[in-house]
């Protein structure tokens, strides 16, 4: 723990910046890597929280004060005082990202008392993909967002600045991501009900199935593991999830970019897995093809032209995608994991192949938006700059 005299040095050091300013406002650089380091750390903890989460509701009955909760909760507190900080002094931030940041935290904490609201009307929120979810992935979408511009626009130009501008674009693949791992968890769960053994604790497998009207049998646990269409993981994996990888490659602006965010992501669901299962939690599948499909991403990259980039890499990254995903598939029907004979971190969601093309014109068409927005910003990305010179 720190001493006394540590949080005096500390509050000594901080104190002179507590002053009003606009956004946009010249900030040291010790400062500015004190606040974004900061959210660094904010989000590791929400992200903590989220991946135990998952896990958690579909083994026990859903508490508002569990654990994974309590630490997503810390990262939140986090998040609110540098969201306070940034809007007070304007230090570390535009105004866009400003912005950015107070409209996704602000979203996020309107929807926390609705998802509370929510469960206590309809009791378990048996998808992930239920409007009270999605307005918290929506509003750590806006945060991060901003997160990622503030950094952009004022980290100097350096190994830090890429290593850290790929660390929040990690947290933002797995915000983006966070609603498909229903069905990562939920395929696991059915191949364990079908090997004779369950997951879930009977009180929250006996609560779904009177939520459902049903007994407790494969079509009750269908409807609480895979609630949603077939189609869905892929197209959303390609459309959003591969969005999110291109951006970060014209962002980052070096080759591998891409397939080194998708890879931090799947790193780190591989390494959470044996942690989770080896304490008794639930297994789920891991997203292997988004690595497969960023490395996609990059080598498009290496064409020229943004518009054939952008028809190219879509065709390419989508047809990888589902490709590794068909693989993923396969050994999920010979490879079993070592936890109670079930099927191991391998295995995939459900899919539906004749979605292929409509994902792969999804993908297109943000990809195109994409390219144009870059093109229109390029000179405005090239100022980007911090002022270390500055005196608070």
């Amino acid at each position: 723990m720190k001493s006394p005299a540590s949080f005096k040095k500390a509050a000594a050091w901080a104190l002179p910046y507590w002053t009003r300013g606009q956004a946009g406002r010249e900030t040291p650089q010790d400062l500015f890597r004190v606040l974004y380091f900061g959210w660094l750390v904010a989000l590791t903890l929400k992200l903590l929280g989220s991946a135990w989460d998952v896990s958690w509701h579909f083994k026990w009955l859903r508490d508002d004060l569990a654990p994974p909760h309590l630490l997503n909760s810390a990262g939140t507190a986090i998040v609110v005082a540098l969201t306070v900080i940034h809007g007070y002094t304007g230090y570390g931030v535009d105004k866009a990202a400003l912005r950015l940041i107070q409209w996704g935290t602000g979203i996020f904490l309107v929807a926390v008392p609705l998802d509370l609201i929510n469960h206590r009307v309809n009791g378990l929120d048996i998808t992930s993909w239920s409007p009270s979810h999605i307005l918290l992935y929506l509003g750590t979408f806006f945060m991060i967002a901003g997160v990622i511009r503030g950094w952009f626009m004022g980290a100097p130009p350096g190994r830090e600045r890429t290593v850290v501008l790929g660390a929040f674009f990690a947290f933002f693949l797995e915000n983006v991501h966070f609603p498909e791992q229903h069905q990562e968890y939920g395929i696991l769960s059915i191949g364990a009900w079908d090997n004779r053994a369950t997951y879930a604790e009977p009180i929250l497998l006996q609560f779904a199935a009177d939520q459902m009207g049903r007994p407790v049998d494969r079509t009750m646990m269908t409807g609480f593991a895979l609630p949603v269409p077939d189609y869905l993981y892929p197209v959303y994996a390609v459309v959003a999830g591969l969005s999110v990888l291109v951006v970060a490659r014209l962002m980052i602006g070096r080759f591998g970019a891409a397939t080194l965010v998708a890879a931090t992501y799947v790193g780190f669901r591989t390494l959470i897995w044996p942690l989770l299962t080896f304490t008794g939690f639930p297994p789920s599948a891991v997203p292997f093809f988004l690595v497969v499909a960023g490395l996609l991403v990059d080598l498009a990259f290496l064409v020229r032209m943004p518009v054939v980039r952008a028809v190219l890499g879509s065709a390419g990254a989508t047809a990888a995608a589902y490709g590794a995903l068909v693989a993923q598939s396969a050994i999920m029907g010979g490879v079993y994991g070592a936890l109670k004979g079930q099927e191991g971190l391998l295995g995939a969601p459900p899919l539906a192949t004749s979605s292929a093309l409509w994902a792969g014109l999804g993908l297109l068409v943000v990809w195109l938006a994409v390219e144009w927005v870059a093109e229109r910003r390029r000179p405005q990305a090239m100022e980007a700059r911090v002022i270390a010179t500055a005196t608070p």
